[in-house]
């Protein structure tokens, strides 16, 4: 009976995180926005004057040769930069209209709220099962029978749960890279997140893997709101409602995807996406 009751209170508790992330609840349209952001690290600039809103409910890719500043920008999200000493920024970055270095802005919740998964995965050195849930117990989002009810759900909507439901006590490890990339997705999202920030989530991935990851991300919108940097074209064309083209350290250009790819409105944003430089 103990183990009925755990099961439907991990159950309801699920329910409201789905509730909680209902892209039509009564919040701001625009998740995230950006106003006029200057990121530098050492004094070195690697951002200027970005500009930006992130509709709720929509993917947006960021594209650009290396060096322009993507990651950079990604990781000033979720305050990622923080932890560089040298790590400077000016302007703001704002989340349901609160500045993210706000000083009622608590770290690990703005972490909850706007999670994130990087290009390599990153498995903890703990079992599959305690990974997916290990930001659940550091939140104390559920307990006890609850925490595996969340794994199996979890690992059940990234498509992993078949291949791993008897070795959930095993080493993350012992797991392909495209496995543990899920894997980590599955750790991400079980925090119940507002927006998922993806760094090159495909690019150490075989194709097989990569369209997994990628169909996951059309299912997981309009609940979520994904932002990902990627240097595969065909991907942001793929997967993206919005494109942002940054260059030289600056936001060249953005707008729908279909635009960007179709009818750039800058020379260097139709150079780039038609190839005709790195």
């Amino acid at each position: 009976m103990d183990e009925i009751t755990s099961s439907e209170a991990a159950a309801r508790l699920i329910d409201n995180e789905l509730s909680r992330l209902d892209p039509d609840a009564n919040r701001p349209t625009n998740v995230i926005s950006t106003e006029g952001l200057n990121l530098s690290f050492g004094g070195k600039s690697i951002l200027t004057g970005v500009n930006m809103e992130f509709t709720r409910g929509t993917i947006t890719a960021l594209i650009g040769p290396t060096g322009s500043g993507k990651s950079t920008f990604l990781r000033t999200i979720n305050r990622m930069n923080d932890k560089v000493p040298s790590f400077k920024h000016e302007g703001d970055v704002k989340l349901d209209g609160e500045s993210i270095w706000g000083s009622n802005q608590d770290l690990l919740t703005l972490r909850r709220r706007v999670g994130m998964l990087f290009q390599r995965p990153n498995p903890f050195p703990m079992s599959i099962r305690d990974n997916v849930v290990a930001g659940v117990r550091a939140h104390r989002i559920a307990k006890g029978k609850q925490l595996d009810v969340v794994a199996e759900t979890r690992l059940r909507e990234v498509g992993l749960w078949d291949a791993v439901k008897d070795r959930l006590g095993d080493s993350p490890f012992r797991l392909s890279g495209g496995q543990q990339q899920l894997l980590c997705l599955a750790r991400a999202l079980a925090v119940g997140p507002e927006v998922l920030l993806l760094d090159e989530p495909t690019s150490a991935l075989d194709p097989l893997s990569t369209e997994s990851v990628e169909l996951l991300m059309r299912a997981m919108t309009p609940a979520l709101t994904i932002i990902v940097v990627t240097h595969n074209l065909g991907q942001a064309r793929r997967v993206s409602d919005k494109t942002m083209f940054f260059y030289e350290g600056r936001l060249v250009e953005h707008g729908d995807t279909a635009q960007i790819f179709e009818r750039p409105r800058e020379a260097s944003t139709d150079r780039y996406v038609n190839g005709l430089m790195g």
